[in-house]
């Protein structure tokens, strides 16, 4: 979904989705705002137009029409009016990955170049445990970082301790 609403919005449309029970996940860091002469440590999105809402067109379809900046985000090169989608289990993935994972840093599909994919791996214990993706090679990085991405959208990487990695070429 994307979201009309300026980034300093008292209450942007993931927040009011939420009020009304739907289950909206949008990517959040921490970022220094400054708010009447002081600077404070806020939680905000990565990208303040993006949530992902978990519910189906018929539900959600009275709700776009209330809120005037709320818009279904639509396939580039799909069909009329076909709304982008993201599967659960790739969407459960992501989430599980970001909110357990360390300082999560994220990237536009364009910013992850072949090069920096490195070897296919599991993690083996700790908070993410089971999960699978890549590497991440950053060159001079002293810590480890999966990279987990939805295809075409998002993709972010999470640190991960070396005694949890296990290579699976």
């Amino acid at each position: 979904m994307r979201d009309l609403t300026r980034a300093n919005s008292l209450e942007p449309a993931h927040v009011r989705l939420s009020k009304e029970g739907f289950d909206v996940f949008t990517p959040m860091q921490w970022k220094l705002v400054r708010r009447h002469g002081r600077t404070e440590r806020r939680l905000a999105p990565v990208i303040h137009d993006l949530l992902f809402v978990n519910t189906s067109r018929d539900q959600l379809d009275p709700a776009v029409r209330d809120i005037t900046t709320l818009q279904y985000r639509y396939v580039k090169g799909g069909r009329q009016g076909e709304a982008m989608t993201v599967s659960d289990p790739e969407m459960e993935r992501f989430i599980k990955a970001v909110t357990q994972g360390d300082n999560p840093r994220y990237y536009a599909p364009g910013e992850i170049l072949p090069e920096m994919v490195g070897r296919p791996i599991r993690i083996m214990d700790g908070t993410l445990k089971g999960m699978t993706g890549h590497l991440l090679k950053i060159r001079g990085a002293r810590k480890r970082r999966v990279l987990v991405e939805i295809p075409g959208m998002l993709c972010s990487s999470v640190e991960v301790s070396k005694d949890f990695i296990e290579f699976t070429d």
